[in-house]
């Protein structure tokens, strides 16, 4: 399962609507770095795959293939503010040794 925030789901509606591509999946792929981190990816796509996986998260049709799934599989997609000023998308992959889990409170 691949989880996205509402403030994510939003920013991926009005990157499709801005691109004219509200009908496409959002295809996210991840690959493995030799130290063992994950590199993310991720579009607009119409092209579906034999062995691709749909998810449905917040309104939002995901696609991702078995071996992607594979990497990042409990993860969630966040839009969130870095700086001041700048947002950025952030893959909370608790697959990804270079992951910190946020503090509980």
């Amino acid at each position: 399962m691949i989880t996205i925030t509402p403030a994510a789901a939003e920013q991926i509606r009005v990157s499709a609507k801005q691109g004219q591509m509200d009908d496409l999946a959002m295809r996210i792929a991840a690959t493995q770095n030799p130290d063992g981190s994950i590199r993310y990816g991720m579009g607009f796509d119409d092209n579906q795959m034999d062995g691709d996986i749909l998810i449905k998260s917040e309104g939002i049709d995901v696609v991702v293939s078995a071996s992607s799934m594979l990497l990042v599989q409990g993860m969630t997609l966040d839009f969130v503010e870095l700086e001041p000023g700048s947002y950025q998308f952030i893959f909370l992959n608790p697959n990804d040794p270079n992951f910190n889990a946020p503090n509980e409170v």
